[in-house]
């Protein structure tokens, strides 16, 4: 009997859920172009809207800036943004 492959995926990825999407609370990372949501102060990347956690501030997260950013996924956050997957953004990787 042969040893069956292995189909274990390395620590660090995160666990995708059924959709395809990251499990809530794991750190991934983001790339694209900050836009402006539909309320003020709402900033976006792709369908994720991005939270400053701690040691980020908004004023890192500029309008129209290109970044790649890591986080988490929180999809029980109340938010006043009406669009967009909360995003807690823990550490911008580049500019």
């Amino acid at each position: 009997m042969s040893p069956s492959p292995s189909s274990s995926l390395p620590e660090d990825l995160p666990t995708p859920t059924p959709s395809g999407k990251p499990s809530a609370g794991a750190s991934i990372e983001i790339s694209g172009t900050i836009v402006q949501g539909v309320e003020p102060g709402c900033r976006l990347i792709d369908q994720y809207l991005l939270i400053s956690g701690p040691g980020v501030s908004r004023d890192d997260l500029p309008i129209g800036a290109t970044l790649t950013v890591r986080g988490r996924v929180e999809q029980g956050m109340m938010t006043t943004c009406q669009q967009g997957t909360p995003f807690v953004v823990t550490e911008i990787m580049s500019r």
